[in-house]
């Protein structure tokens, strides 16, 4: 059994000081914002897609070691999939948040696994929600038009 403690220092330690494509993209299809105006987290993530399939992601801006560790955690796995699959990963991964559905049946990678101890400080939830509930609305309005 992995040490959720452990996994959660080292995922979010990493993925703060070394996040997946971290850089502005004014070439990008889309940007969708992330702000969170208690606690000032504040995200752009661009997308480069095509209606159907995301191509690219990138994302910049500032926040806490969770939020930024959530994002980039975010970006890698929606980055080459469809819109639905990277909605169902929104989807899935604010389930296992809302403690609706257990980590093993998400379906997701175990560095995901380390957003879990954010269960014992709801006050966090926020910060590791932020990116992936802004995506899932950018997303649901695509679907709906």
């Amino acid at each position: 059994m992995v040490d959720v403690k452990i996994l959660y220092s080292k995922v979010i330690k990493d993925q703060n000081e070394r996040p997946y494509h971290f850089e502005k993209r004014n070439d990008s299809t889309a940007i969708v914002k992330a702000y969170n105006p208690i606690c000032g987290d504040r995200f752009e993530l661009y997308l480069s897609h095509d209606g159907m399939n995301i191509q690219q992601v990138y994302f910049h801006g500032f926040g806490c070691a969770i939020s930024k560790a959530s994002t980039s955690l975010l970006v890698r796995a929606i980055e080459g999939k469809t819109m639905g699959e990277a909605m169902n990963i929104c989807e899935k991964f604010l389930e296992f948040m809302d403690k609706k559905t257990a980590f093993d049946l998400v379906n997701l990678t175990d560095e995901f696994l380390a957003f879990k101890t954010v269960h014992d400080f709801p006050e966090r939830y926020d910060c590791a929600t932020l990116s992936f509930r802004e995506l899932s609305k950018f997303l649901g309005s695509i679907e709906s038009k």
